[in-house]
């Protein structure tokens, strides 16, 4: 199967422009963007810090512990799916 060759994508995120280079859909890479800029708006409001650095690392914290909570869901599933 050949490999579909890398698209430029430019993304905003927090204000800022980042261009990725993609192998993948350009519209899942804007989707995932859009979340994390969401993330980082929503992790300024929540400080008094104008640091763009210290309101990813919340942001990012954030998501880590959303993240934590659906994988310990999920493992739990799994294991109660084995149990039957």
């Amino acid at each position: 199967m050949e490999k579909k060759p890398s698209q430029k994508v430019n993304v905003e995120i927090f204000g800022d422009t980042y261009p990725f280079k993609t192998d993948g859909d350009p519209e899942e890479l804007r989707r995932l963007a859009a979340i994390v800029d969401d993330r980082m708006k929503t992790a300024a409001k929540m400080t008094r810090s104008l640091d763009t650095r210290k309101i990813a690392v919340l942001a990012a914290l954030q998501m880590a512990n959303e993240y934590a909570e659906l994988k310990k869901d999920y493992d739990e599933l799994v294991q109660l799916l084995e149990d039957k």
